[in-house]
């Protein structure tokens, strides 16, 4: 139990995506002058926590294991494939609801095929999923490397 209490490469990415997702929350109470705890579990928004957690985990396993292990190209292929996905698919799947909303809306005006709207925001720009690695990794490395210092 202790091994996995002390594991940084897991619970250092767990805690820099909770860590954006509360920032993202109390962004959203300064900007709206409510609190909603559903934001923390909502994908979308500036910076990406995809990203964070995965560039966390990436640098984590560099830092622990080398940049030529195994580990660590595993670790990097994730990362890319997270970031590609959080940037490209889901995004263009967000575009693709908010037209089908806008059509629904348009031809159904009052008389609604459904209640529920199409889910819009789910995924990022290049900027957000950038933002999102940076911060993984500085978080990284400036708990792994005070922690070597201590």
């Amino acid at each position: 139990m202790r091994a996995l209490l002390s594991n940084a490469a897991l619970w250092l990415p767990l805690s820099v995506a909770f860590g954006v997702q509360l920032y993202k929350m109390l962004a959203f109470w300064v900007q709206t002058g409510r609190i909603d705890f559903k934001v923390l579990a909502q994908a979308g928004g500036m910076p990406s926590s995809h990203s964070a957690m995965v560039c966390s985990l990436m640098t984590a396993i560099g830092y622990q294991y080398g940049l030529d292990s195994g580990l660590f190209a595993i670790a990097v292929v994730l990362a890319v494939i997270v970031m590609y996905d959080a940037r490209g698919v889901r995004q263009e799947s967000g575009k693709q609801a908010r037209v089908i909303n806008q059509i629904l809306q348009t031809f159904f005006s009052g008389h609604p095929l459904t209640d529920a709207q199409l889910k819009e925001l789910i995924g990022h720009t290049t900027l957000q999923v950038i933002v999102g690695g940076i911060i993984g990794v500085i978080y990284t490395l400036i708990y792994l490397i005070s922690r070597d210092w201590v």
